[in-house]
């Protein structure tokens, strides 16, 4: 059987203290879990973004800090945001952010 995990030590501020590992430029990773499906903490510096891309599954986003924003909005601290499978966006941040982030799948950049 395998140990449940728990997150509870990341709220409110103790993900300062995760090690996180170079991801796209601007942006870092802290692996949580990774399998299916994979989570992670993403660490955006400010003005940092990711370039389109389409999800083969299910992502799921909480903001920890600061906001995010898409081409449908801009999200601030404890906005949970969905986008399904076979939906297509860019993300960026202006004043940098942390966003709790699980994949389903892997994501197709276009």
């Amino acid at each position: 059987m395998t140990k449940p995990k728990s997150i509870s030590q990341l709220l409110p501020d103790g993900w300062q203290d995760m090690e996180f590992m170079p991801f796209r430029e601007g942006v870092e990773i802290c692996h949580l879990w990774q399998g299916i499906p994979d989570v992670a903490l993403l660490r955006y510096a400010p003005g940092a973004s990711v370039p389109r891309h389409r999800h083969l599954g299910l992502e799921t986003i909480l903001v920890l800090t600061g906001t995010q924003s898409d081409d449908t909005g801009t999200f601030g601290e404890g906005d949970l945001v969905f986008n399904p499978a076979g939906s297509e966006h860019r993300v960026w941040s202006v004043p940098g952010c942390v966003v709790l982030i699980q994949w389903e799948r892997p994501v197709e950049f276009i």
